[in-house]
């Protein structure tokens, strides 16, 4: 029997998977890539008998690729956040969905491994930019100032390096990134043994830099939508700038798009700090996808800004 883990290439996928497998450590085929490449099932090359965890990729997105694995006798175990459209009820899936705002799929995850490994949840949530919730768990596992802020940072850093339209965009490869985790009870250790976090947030202010000089700024009157040129810093940046404008001004809508060099722009797209809601609604409109707070479009038409633009302005609107 082959056993598969399918995980998004963020902060949350890599954490939440980590988080399992310290718990209940199998010999997995890892299955994983940029952040917007979301139809991950597709590749699991599973066989009757076999076992799939997935974790942080919309059910909905993936519809297809589960419903044909389920009738060939996969038993899967579903852990996510996003908006995942009608549930298939079958006797090989169990699922762990929870679409709340302030959730993200390893705090999930630590809710279902009743709080073992909570510091990586912390990673995790700092990555989504749900600093709230995730400074309420660090409370919970009697984290201290100081080492809340080591966490916050390597979240963000594992986060930002997910973003891009390949793994060749990437500074690290996110199966590379949860290789070099998984020795790794305390994220702390991890902190203080490896020199890939200096490095990741050195490439992260330099992208943030070149983003705040040269974006486009589209001014609504719900939010506002950036837009950065076609290259690969400003691919990798695109979450990460997201998080940054939405933490600046909290009370509006934000959205920041990158040309694919097609006619066609990718989006990340934040609702409101204050009101973290209608992202994910937003993104179905235009093909996308993603959660309430946060979601993503992976080819938005060029020919449709200016009504992807008064979309927008109605699903913020309050």
């Amino acid at each position: 029997m082959n056993r598969f883990d399918v995980f998004n290439g963020d902060a949350d996928g890599i954490c939440a998977l980590h988080q399992l497998r310290l718990a209940e450590p199998v010999d997995a085929i890892p299955i994983t890539g940029a952040k917007r490449d979301v139809m991950l099932l597709r590749r699991a090359n599973a066989q009757p008998g076999d076992s799939v965890t997935v974790l942080d990729i919309s059910l909905d997105s993936n519809r297809d690729s589960l419903i044909a694995l389920l009738d060939r006798g996969v038993a899967i175990d579903y852990f996510d956040h996003h908006f995942p459209g009608p549930i298939p009820t079958h006797a090989l899936l169990t699922t762990h969905i929870d679409t709340s705002p302030d959730m993200c799929t390893a705090l999930i995850v630590d809710r279902h491994l009743q709080g073992r490994y909570t510091p990586w949840a912390v990673v995790a949530a700092y990555g989504d930019n749900l600093h709230p919730a995730a400074h309420r768990a660090a409370i919970a596992c009697a984290t201290i100032w100081s080492d809340e802020q080591k966490l916050r940072e390597l979240g963000e850093a594992i986060n930002y390096n997910a973003y891009g339209d390949s793994v060749a965009d990437l500074a690290v490869d996110p199966v590379e990134m949860y290789r070099a985790i998984q020795p790794f009870q305390n994220p702390l250790e991890f902190i203080a043994s490896t020199r890939i976090l200096p490095q990741l947030q050195a490439r992260r202010t330099e992208d943030l830099e070149l983003a705040l000089g040269l974006a486009t700024i589209r001014r609504l009157a719900n939010g506002t939508v950036h837009i950065l040129p076609d290259a690969a810093w400003a691919r990798r940046v695109r979450g990460e700038f997201a998080n940054l404008v939405a933490r600046r001004d909290p009370a509006r809508a934000h959205a920041v798009l990158t040309s694919r060099g097609d006619g066609r722009y990718v989006a990340s797209i934040r609702a409101p700090l204050d009101c973290p809601r209608g992202a994910d609604a937003l993104c179905r409109q235009f093909g996308g996808n993603g959660r309430e707070a946060a979601g993503g479009i992976g080819g938005l038409d060029l020919a449709r800004l200016d009504e992807f633009a008064a979309a927008f302005n109605v699903a913020f609107g309050r």
